[in-house]
């Protein structure tokens, strides 16, 4: 199954700075996620635990508190186009699990009021330190959603090709929406792809459901994991070595010295087998 995307997929992510993939989530697995991702959120467990003023809950780093979770990391339905993106030389760098709460039409509307609308650049503090127009490409996040998807449940939004922007998007004088936005079309088992340059933010949720989703974040592997690092789950049974390489697997010879590239090489040598290419096998 791990074959490189369509041409036309890679267009349309260079083109809108997102792209929608198609039945990338077996049912099965969206339900126990869900079961997972509610049982955790009733838990009084608080480490990275992740809530908000406006009534939003989660937890940062999700993975690494409930193996069910893991089948995530490496979704071989998903991670040839982040690979294609990006480069082989990456790990995970978030796995963030989203609840949002339903609010009535006039009451809260999450962070995306006119003051502060809530659309943002993922990476908080890389436009601050390099400026707007300098941001590259560094990663990419696939949002699962795992409950209802009616139109009023607040799935995320995006800007089409807003990661060309050098500068913030204008929002008008009373909306709280740039003009242009949009709700993408989504089934139960299809995924969102976006860049960390890419505007978005979360839509209006007035369902009365909570919105469940879980955002896998992929990123070079010279960038710091965005959540607490988890080294317990290289320990766990049965990973194969793309999942020990996304988990942080370290640039280690068996003895323990420094192989440089060698945490890098299951993806490197996987992607250059299937994508039918010699040059990037060892560098």
């Amino acid at each position: 199954m791990f074959a490189p995307p369509e041409p036309e997929v890679t267009a349309a992510f260079a083109r809108d700075g997102y792209v929608i993939l198609r039945n990338v989530l077996d049912p099965t697995l969206r339900q126990r996620l869900a079961e997972a991702s509610r049982a955790l959120l009733a838990s009084g467990h608080t480490a990275g635990r992740d809530r908000g003023a406006d009534g939003k809950d989660g937890f940062r780093g999700c993975v690494g508190l409930d193996r069910a979770f893991l089948p995530l990391v490496a979704n071989p339905r998903v991670l040839p186009t982040v690979v294609a993106l990006l480069s082989p030389n990456i790990h995970l760098l978030s796995s963030h699990l989203i609840a949002l709460p339903s609010n009535p039409p006039d009451g809260p509307r999450t962070i995306r009021i006119p003051e502060r609308p809530g659309w943002h650049r993922d990476m908080y503090g890389v436009a601050a330190d390099l400026g707007d127009d300098r941001v590259p490409r560094m990663a990419i996040k696939c949002a699962y959603y795992l409950s209802d998807l009616s139109d009023d449940c607040g799935l995320t939004m995006f800007l089409p090709s807003s990661h060309i922007l050098t500068a913030p998007p204008e929002i008008p004088a009373g909306s709280i929406d740039p003009p242009g936005a949009i709700t993408p079309d989504l089934g139960p088992s299809d995924a969102v792809l976006f860049e960390n340059r890419t505007w978005h933010a979360g839509g209006i949720n007035t369902s009365g459901r909570t919105r469940l989703a879980i955002m896998m974040q992929y990123g070079y592997r010279w960038l710091a994991r965005v959540d607490d690092p988890t080294p317990h789950l290289l320990h766990t049974p049965r990973l194969d070595p793309i999942d020990r390489q996304l988990l942080g697997e370290p640039d280690r010879a068996a003895d323990g010295s420094l192989a440089k590239g060698s945490g890098a090489a299951p993806l490197r040598q996987l992607w250059a087998h299937r994508a039918g290419r010699s040059d990037i096998a060892t560098t």
